[in-house]
């Protein structure tokens, strides 16, 4: 199927609970593994403002995760540090290593990246600088503190 991006919406919301949202401020996000009907693996083309960043440092127990930078220069942290990435530089994240990894714009202009991960479900994901546990219950994400209080949700 041919994409047509001018047809894709941008998505700036964020799944995190209410404390963690304005971390990802800045973050814009076309899905464009959803506008192809991808049912088995996920592809989006994000944009990072100046001062954003992807998500909260992250590790997946289930699902890989990989990312190549196509504008603009990030930061990655991962448990070994930090390392710039520029235009044409990727990096891969496979399920089940604990190994929390983000990537932040600290730059003065715009980064772009695909993001791809697959959508196996049953999905756990650890932030080990937070107090957030995120879990895949059919589906969709549920928050929990670490301790397995779920967070509050704003009332729609």
């Amino acid at each position: 199927m041919l994409l047509d991006f001018n047809h894709i919406p941008y998505q700036t919301h964020s799944n995190y609970p209410a404390p963690f949202q304005l971390r990802v401020v800045g973050r814009s996000k076309q899905r464009l593994g959803d506008a192809a009907g991808l049912q088995n693996f996920g592809v989006n083309l994000v944009r990072l403002a100046p001062g954003s960043c992807s998500a909260l440092r992250h590790w997946h127990t289930r699902q890989d995760e990989f990312v190549y930078v196509l504008e603009g220069e990030l930061i990655l942290t991962t448990e070994a540090g930090r390392v710039c990435l520029s235009s044409g530089m990727a990096a891969g994240f496979p399920a089940g290593e604990a190994d929390g990894h983000h990537l932040c714009n600290q730059s003065d202009g715009d980064a772009v990246y695909l993001e791809i991960g697959d959508r196996t479900l049953g999905d756990i994901v650890h932030y080990p600088d937070d107090d957030l546990v995120a879990q895949d219950v059919q589906g969709r994400w549920q928050f929990t503190h670490k301790d397995e209080t779920p967070y509050e949700r704003k009332s729609e």
